[in-house]
């Protein structure tokens, strides 16, 4: 497969008043014979006549205890008829909070739960000796802001035939990391054919 330059792609291009039409551009498909390429928008294959497909939906996780929480089946129940749709696809979930985190690791055994959440206290130092400025919402929250920054408040995850395409004994955690649990929102988008 050749692939041009910004700047070839640019010369080649035919301007239409001041506004440039660029040359179609074709790339093999990873999905097909070498003899068969794909186009943009006027390809005519299988893909691209169902086109892609989105879904999204914001669930409420009810307020959990600090620590790690597998939430897969709970993710799992809430977008089942959606994602039954999808061959192949991603699924991105998006915590909408700064102190709880989300992040894919063990489904089996609670006990690297447990110890992640022992881990991340022993990390981020709590209470009054501890040397944060914010703590206007109690000595908990700074340390939750910090983790959260360390797991993040996303993740991807492969949709394969109308199921999250996961490790064996990978699942989907919460972690809450402050004192007091809140309910928490997730946006869930769904997108492939």
């Amino acid at each position: 497969m050749q692939v041009q330059s910004p700047a070839s792609v640019w010369s080649a291009a035919k301007f239409v008043g001041k506004k440039p039409v660029l040359p179609t551009v074709r790339a093999k498909s990873l999905f097909s014979s070498p003899a068969t390429t794909t186009t943009t928008s006027e390809d005519r294959s299988p893909m691209a006549a169902s086109g892609p497909k989105w879904a999204q939906k914001t669930i409420t996780l009810p307020p959990l205890s600090r620590g790690c929480h597998l939430i897969t089946p709970k993710i799992t129940k809430e977008i089942d008829q959606d994602l039954s749709g999808f061959k192949c696809g991603l699924a991105h979930l998006f915590l909408q909070h700064t102190s709880a985190s989300l992040t894919i690791n063990e489904n089996y055994d609670s006990d690297v739960r447990d110890d992640t959440e022992t881990f991340l206290n022993r990390i981020v130092p709590e209470g009054t000796s501890a040397p944060w400025k914010h703590t206007l919402e109690g000595p908990d929250d700074m340390p939750a802001h910090i983790k959260s920054s360390m797991f993040g408040c996303a993740l991807t995850v492969p949709i394969t035939n109308g199921k999250l395409n996961m490790g064996t004994w990978q699942g989907i955690w919460l972690c809450e990391h402050r004192d007091y649990p809140t309910a928490r929102k997730v946006v869930i988008t769904l997108n492939g054919i």
